[in-house]
């Protein structure tokens, strides 16, 4: 009991208050995000629409993510944290009762549109406001702890919206949005703003954007093939969003079942979270996400025989796996692949390529489904799953060797007898 306690605080404690209203707006907005979950039941079943319409609308979803993401990372610098998110929630919710109410395929697809732009806003925000109040040396369990709540309420509204959609589909816009206000709400009453300014901190314009930045960024190979890595596996990852409730409804399997097999994503990541870091620790950074390509391919893959319930299931399992190897993986080569002045832009890259997923990742899914068939899509993402896994081995050295560049010259600049924040050793071999 003593362990647990002492585990508990050393996890929890010492974070600011901030922070935990932050992480309970998270937890609230979690708990009621019902309708991306459902939307491609929802308009197929519910409104009638073809498997490649459905994939277009949640596709436009993506598309208003993109330009949401880039929108509201811009005002969250230069307007602030704190009305960016407001101003995001307060959107987000008005559009998802929009969304709720549309009947033509073109009021849907301009609802998606303009919900994912709103909702994904408030992204760049959130996030910034969490680096502003948290301790750098606080900052790695502060994120875990936001993703950790944020996989407990995708678990249990995966559940709790497979029981919504079947008395009234309407019933998951309404309890979205009243989420959304909810977490509005909060940031209203408890959250200040936390933007300092450029002059508070002494720094010029110039020294907030680097001169060459974007070509810096365009001509880095070796990080714009880690990207393009991850946008494969993302083009296969998001069909659990779009395409596997569409073949699921076609085995005549409910909502309600499908919530309940898509909540053992969440339900797996919660606990394995505790196991996995320590599992990988030490092992080439390439073998894990080789390794994690190649059981999300086969999790999907697999999709393509599966028509039962428990089939369904262990997919999720499988391809679950996956997703908790690369997300710590990828973490870690974010930072060490980012040169220091230009950290946010190289993460802003790293996160376009989630948003042009989303937006292609299902049209794609549907347009193969609808005119080669539901086992050419689950067979054509097992494919990937190894191609990714193939390209992964053969860049891992060079992007090991650009971070260990890269942490030398960090080293090189530094003051003599400066104090500086420790650096996670490179788990790659570094071979020529």
């Amino acid at each position: 009991m003593r362990t647990m306690r002492s585990w508990f605080r050393e996890t929890t404690g010492g974070l600011p208050a901030t922070f935990w209203y932050l992480w309970s707006g998270t937890l609230i907005n979690r708990l009621g995000s019902f309708v991306l979950v459902f939307l491609a039941i929802y308009l197929t079943q519910e409104r009638g629409f073809s498997a490649s319409q459905a994939g277009l609308v949640i596709g436009l979803w993506g598309v208003g993510g993109a330009v949401g993401t880039t929108a509201g990372g811009t005002l969250a610098d230069r307007w602030g944290r704190r009305p960016t998110l407001l101003t995001a929630h307060l959107g987000a919710a008005a559009m998802m009762l929009g969304l709720g109410l549309a009947r033509d395929i073109w009021a849907v697809a301009l609802g998606a549109l303009l919900l994912g732009m709103f909702a994904e806003a408030a992204r760049p925000a959130f996030g910034a406001m969490m680096i502003d109040v948290v301790p750098v040396q606080d900052r790695l369990r502060a994120f875990s702890l936001n993703y950790w709540a944020i996989n407990l309420g995708f678990a249990c509204a995966a559940i709790l919206a497979g029981f919504a959609a079947q008395a009234n589909y309407l019933l998951l816009f309404v309890v979205d949005a009243g989420t959304m206000v909810i977490t509005a709400l909060i940031i209203f009453t408890r959250v200040p703003e936390t933007r300092h300014t450029r002059e508070a901190k002494g720094l010029t314009a110039a020294a907030a954007a680097p001169r060459g930045a974007l070509r810096t960024i365009l001509s880095d190979r070796i990080y714009l093939g880690f990207v393009a890595l991850n946008l494969l596996a993302a083009l296969v990852y998001l069909q659990h969003i779009s395409m596997l409730p569409i073949a699921m409804g076609d085995d005549g399997l409910s909502p309600a079942t499908y919530g309940s097999v898509i909540a053992l994503n969440g339900v797996l990541i919660v606990v394995g979270q505790l196991f996995v870091p320590r599992l990988i620790r030490g092992r080439s950074r390439s073998h894990v996400l080789a390794l994690a390509a190649v059981a999300m391919g086969a999790g999907f893959g697999l999709t393509a025989f599966a028509g039962t319930v428990w089939l369904y299931g262990l997919t999720v399992l499988i391809w679950t796996i996956g997703e908790m190897l690369n997300s710590p993986s990828n973490s870690t080569l974010i930072a060490e692949l980012s040169p220091a002045d230009l950290r946010g832009r190289y993460q802003g890259v790293f996160s376009l390529s989630w948003q042009i997923a989303g937006a292609s990742a299902p049209i794609l899914g549907g347009l193969v489904r609808e005119h080669i068939g539901n086992a050419a899509l689950w067979l054509g993402c097992a494919a990937i799953g190894v191609v990714t896994a193939v390209a992964h081995l053969v860049s891992g050295p060079a992007r090991e060797r650009r971070a260990d560049a890269l942490r030398r010259a960090g080293d090189a600049m530094a003051p003599v007898g400066s104090a500086r924040p420790s650096v996670p050793q490179p788990v790659e071999a570094t071979a020529a």
